[in-house]
């Protein structure tokens, strides 16, 4: 096993069914609340037969042993955890009165059509403010674990540990907490523990191992839930990858990934699609804001490598197209700014490359340029909550020859409403420090808090 203490050292040594374009899951757990989402499956937990008895399937939570006669019965701190838990599923559950005065919040009340269900989003985030209690684990020392990188395409790694580090949210007592953070960067284990060109990725899966080893060995919490309560946050395309080689990791517990691919084994009921979110100086200064619609010239930009199945076919397409409407670049000449493109263009064209997720879908949120979505089994980031046909456009991989007819195609009213949703949406994506409500932290707490309360662990009571 590779001690945690010395990964230093090591450092020195070596440095669907058919095409689906974007995926939600099928009872979305927020617009599906009409359809009886919430009573079908905010009450249930995981089907898998593996965690059989450790999960409750019922629509209240059980008391987990009979009545004892003439004893005072007592419950486990999991138990309390669980009750908790259920109160918050009943009051999201609860009817939402629009006139109700716990719905008055001098920060932000979520509303518009971008939201499936905006009154029910604003319930739980705020339940989730009120109640949620995460656990970060300890072990581990730099540069692997609780640290990672804060300026390049990966920065929501770096970013998101830094900030649960100090969050409020973080408690110091697991025995109260709902969820367990695994601080594992995989970037860093990537650029730590892998040995460029060797392709041998074992080094990196059994430092993923030994750490949940050390893990499940010094603590109840693992062996308990076979992981159902734990959570981890990858961004590194290589996420899903090493996560397979701890069985329970991403068979139970919530993965956070940026490399949300169906074909690849992501669950969106349980795991969490989180954006990618390109940083240049570690901050989104100089990064937001753009000028209105009146004073883009440019219908539709794009710049980029080639690599993966989609890309080339963009640029056989429109690279060097006569039409100046279209600006579909391999890469940019060095004295023209890629930012400033994107604010001179209406719409930016967000494509797979070798994985499905990209940083410009959030730089054009930044920047004020619809993004343009052309993905192959892809879920979108904050998918229960936001309906991102409201501030982006889909474009299926079939219909690329069809670009510039199909975007402009879209009225100039319906464009100015797409870039102004795209402007409210933006919050849900910033990087702040410390952390604003609602923001990119939030939002992805927010969205493993939701895939906890689909989870029920047994909690015994103690006599």
């Amino acid at each position: 096993m590779v001690s945690l203490k010395n990964l230093w050292f090591v450092a020195a040594v070596f440095m669907a069914t058919g095409m689906v374009l974007f995926m939600r899951p099928k009872e979305s757990i927020f617009h599906s609340l009409n359809s009886n989402f919430l009573k079908e499956h905010l009450h249930s937990a995981s089907n898998n037969s593996s965690m059989s008895e450790h999960l409750f399937r019922n629509d209240e939570i059980k008391k987990n042993s009979t009545r004892i006669e003439g004893s005072e019965r007592k419950y486990s701190n999991l138990a309390k955890v669980e009750a908790d838990l259920a109160q918050a599923r009943a009051v999201i559950r609860a009817e939402l009165d629009a006139n109700q005065t716990d719905l008055v919040d001098p920060d932000y009340i979520p509303t518009g059509p971008m939201y499936w269900d905006p009154k029910t989003f604003h319930r739980s985030y705020r339940e989730m403010e009120k109640r949620l209690k995460v656990y970060v684990y300890e072990e581990g020392e730099p540069p692997v674990f609780h640290f990672g990188p804060c300026k390049n395409t990966y920065a929501i790694e770096g970013i998101f540990m830094a900030s649960m580090e100090v969050s409020l949210f973080r408690t110091f007592d697991p025995e109260e907490a709902h969820l367990f953070f695994l601080p594992i960067s995989i970037t860093m284990i990537t650029q730590v523990i892998y040995v460029p060109e060797s392709h041998d990725w074992s080094l990196m899966k059994s430092t993923a191992s030994d750490y949940i080893h050390v893990i499940a060995n010094k603590y109840p919490y693992w062996n308990r839930s076979l992981g159902a309560d734990h959570f981890m946050l990858a961004c590194h395309d290589w996420g899903p990858e090493i996560s397979f080689a701890i069985p329970n990791l991403h068979k139970n517990a919530i993965r956070a990934l940026c490399n949300a691919n169906t074909s690849e084994k992501f669950n969106p009921s349980r795991d969490v699609s989180i954006p990618e979110i390109h940083l240049p100086t570690g901050t989104t200064r100089g990064l937001l804001g753009g000028p209105p619609s009146s004073r883009r010239p440019i219908l539709v930009f794009y710049a980029g490598g080639v690599h993966g199945p989609i890309r080339p076919i963009l640029l056989e397409h429109w690279e060097n197209a006569s039409d100046p409407d279209v600006q579909v670049h391999r890469y940019l000449p060095s004295n023209v700014s890629y930012y400033g493109m994107m604010r001179r263009s209406r719409y930016c064209i967000c494509p797979s490359g070798y994985e499905v997720a990209s940083p410009r879908m959030v730089e054009g949120l930044y920047s004020g340029c619809v993004p343009v979505l052309i993905k192959d089994k892809y879920v979108v980031p904050f998918g229960d909550v936001l309906d991102w046909e409201k501030f982006a456009v889909i474009v299926a991989v079939r219909d690329i020859p069809n670009l510039k007819r199909i975007l402009a195609g879209i009225s100039l009213r319906d464009y100015v409403k797409l870039q102004r949703q795209g402007i409210k949406m933006r919050r849900h994506f910033e990087v702040n420090t410390p952390p604003r409500r609602y923001d990119v932290f939030g939002m992805i707490l927010h969205s493993i808090w939701v895939r906890r309360l689909n989870v029920r662990l047994r909690g015994d009571i103690i006599h």
